[in-house]
């Protein structure tokens, strides 16, 4: 598909206009690389009201429609999870290139057959992980793919707010995907836990986990720490990734500096080659500057859509593929497994390496 429009735009269809559907309506109705052409949504009313801004976009209730009219290069699915292989399935049997929303499906198995299908058919499959296009986690990527922290130690991550309880999936499936997502982007190899534990707990009783957290060994003795919840009256998205040199805060609330760097931890004085002999080595507190990086205003999900139209355009994979939002599936999948089993540990199988710059593939502390 490399090449494919020979120069202009990609013509697009958005399937879904309710709670995400009209951002990706803007934001592909405003970029120079595509033509959003339709907005397709069983809800008449609503797909007008969305397209309200965008002169010549028409509307319909039929995605088999569009597709027999060969009227699209790309669908971009902004619908319940439940629906997402369903819809994906039938724009990649039509020759499609497809963008599915967070999270890639509602299975891990569902995931599977459309990664497996997007590659039979040579197409693109791209999951809209938006946090991973914002100019803080990319660089954030960037300072750890450069050494700038050494090797990763630890990561928490905070991300609770009071509602929406959501009708369909509990709170891990809700937020979680957007922090796994970012780990997937930022940690060498990618996404690739060990074992996976979750704790949920639903005081509302409302069927559901409201609050949650999760516990991700990683591989080369790492942890990782998400906390998620619906509950809270207080909104806060914050995480922070500690390395053996440095350590970056992002909170991603603080528009003056989302990402603050500190060269603080912690040293051994001496590295002693056995347990015993290590519990007793002097420690050393490393107390050095802060500095806050300078970060582009752009809007992330500009930088996706543009992105979806370079990976279709170039015949490369994306840097949110359906590989991508398969790792995120996998881990969810263990954490829903984990919950069910009262919070026992899941492990999890190795899976491929994320490929790192220029294709190599690289898997930090594989044995």
């Amino acid at each position: 598909m490399q090449g494919e429009s020979n120069g202009r735009p990609l013509r697009v269809a958005v399937v879904g206009a309710g709670y995400w559907g009209p951002n990706l309506i803007r934001n592909f109705g405003a970029s120079p690389e595509w033509d959003l052409r339709v907005v397709v949504d069983l809800d008449a009313d609503r797909a007008r009201r969305a397209v309200a801004a965008q002169p010549g976009v028409r509307t319909t209730a039929s995605l088999a429609e569009v597709l027999d009219a060969h009227e699209v290069d790309a669908v971009a699915i902004a619908t319940p999870a439940a629906t997402h292989e369903t819809l994906a399935t039938q724009a990649m049997e039509a020759g499609v290139h497809v963008l599915v929303e967070k999270p890639l499906a509602h299975s891990t198995d569902a995931g599977e057959r459309m990664v497996r299908l997007a590659a039979a058919r040579g197409l693109v499959l791209m999951a809209d992980h938006t946090y991973c296009y914002t100019p803080a986690v990319r660089k954030l990527q960037e300072l750890v793919a450069d050494g700038e922290l050494g090797e990763v130690l630890f990561v928490d991550s905070v991300r609770i707010n009071l509602g929406l309880v959501q009708p369909d999936v509990d709170v891990f499936w809700d937020l979680a995907p957007h922090d796994l997502s970012i780990l997937d982007l930022i940690l060498p190899g990618g996404l690739n836990p060990t074992t996976v534990a979750a704790h949920g707990a639903d005081p509302l009783r409302a069927g559901k986990a409201c609050v949650g957290y999760l516990t991700l060994p990683l591989p080369g003795g790492a942890m990782a720490n998400v906390h998620v919840n619906w509950l809270s009256p207080t909104k806060i998205r914050h995480m922070v990734v500690a390395g053996t040199r440095r350590t970056v805060v992002w909170d991603d609330l603080n528009p003056q500096q989302r990402l603050s760097v500190y060269d603080r931890g912690v040293d051994l004085v001496q590295q002693a080659e056995d347990a015993t002999r290590r519990r007793s080595a002097m420690i050393s507190y490393r107390l050095g500057d802060m500095w806050a990086p300078a970060l582009p205003e752009v809007e992330a999900l500009l930088q996706m859509v543009t992105e979806f139209a370079a990976s279709i355009r170039e015949g490369r994979p994306s840097i949110t593929d359906g590989a991508a939002g398969l790792r995120v599936l996998r881990t969810l999948a263990a954490a829903q497994e984990s919950l069910a089993l009262g919070g026992a540990t899941v492990p999890l199988p190795r899976t491929d390496a994320r490929p790192g710059p220029g294709g190599s593939r690289t898997n930090r502390g594989a044995a």
